[in-house]
């Protein structure tokens, strides 16, 4: 599906590093791969062995632009592409709340966009990424939008634009509220005498490990944690407390804020 696909990144950070990686390891060749950065263009050429070019000429080589700048930058970026760009390249945003019609407003107003929204565990390949297609894209260039974005972990399809704030107060910010719940578990053990070390470990190995049973065993988190909930026992009366302090709530009210001023972000581009 990629293999005969020439693919342009326009900022090559760490997201668009770990898409690039992920290319050549899936076997495209490099003669296809075409990259642009202003501040790492001979690393990118040292490091990947691609042709490394400016943006304009980036996005005239490609049938594919991954656009992967921060949102401050999105704008000069697609007036750098403008004039290359047709109705048949496939554009992919990465720039957290822009809208694909601010996008198409730069560029042309049939372009083919896909917004997307990956997260930090893009890293190391286990991110969940949203994925919103505008009109434009057709059922074919939707799945290529998936494979490109399946290289960094999973993936879920948006029918509405509109729930991109959603997603970005949870799976976009839901990685910091991983880690604080990991930082407060491993403090916990610290208290009880584990070492620093050992309890970051566990915490964090407790975390993946239960988000594994709910993936692959496709079983609500509810009946998992029934399982290792016995009458009387010691999780049940930890449950008790998490209860009692109000936990969901917090997790709630935690997603809902990072949700609304997401909205407000996208209210003003002058703030990204």
């Amino acid at each position: 599906m990629l293999k005969d696909k020439k693919i342009g990144f326009i900022g090559v950070g760490n997201m668009g590093s770990a898409f690039l990686s992920g290319l050549i390891s899936m076997g495209i060749p490099k003669e296809n791969i075409f990259a642009a950065d202003k501040h790492k263009g001979d690393i990118i050429r040292e490091e990947y062995d691609v042709s490394v070019f400016n943006n304009f000429e980036v996005a005239n080589r490609s049938e594919i632009i991954i656009i992967a700048v921060k949102p401050a930058d999105i704008f000069d970026c697609l007036s750098d592409i403008k004039e290359a760009v047709d109705d048949k390249k496939l554009i992919i945003s990465i720039a957290a709340g822009i809208k694909t019609q601010d996008i198409a407003g730069f560029l042309r107003q049939d372009a083919k966009i896909a917004r997307t929204m990956p997260n930090i565990a893009a890293l190391v390949r286990e991110s969940i990424t949203a994925i919103y297609c505008n009109d434009y894209i057709t059922k074919e260039e939707e799945e290529i939008v998936i494979a490109i974005m399946s290289l960094i972990g999973r993936t879920v399809i948006l029918e509405t634009e509109d729930l991109m704030d959603a997603i970005t107060g949870l799976s976009g910010s839901g990685p910091a509220y991983a880690f604080e719940i990991i930082e407060a578990m491993a403090d916990a053990g610290v208290k009880m005498g584990l070492k620093r070390k050992d309890a970051i470990k566990l915490s964090a190995q407790v975390l993946k490990g239960a988000a594994e049973l709910v993936l692959k065993l496709k079983t609500h988190p509810a009946e998992l944690k029934d399982l290792v909930t016995s009458p009387g026992g010691s999780t049940i009366y930890g449950l008790n407390v998490m209860e009692r302090a109000g936990l969901r709530g917090i997790l709630m009210d935690t997603i809902e804020a990072a949700t609304k001023r997401s909205k407000e972000l996208g209210q003003s581009k002058n703030q990204y």
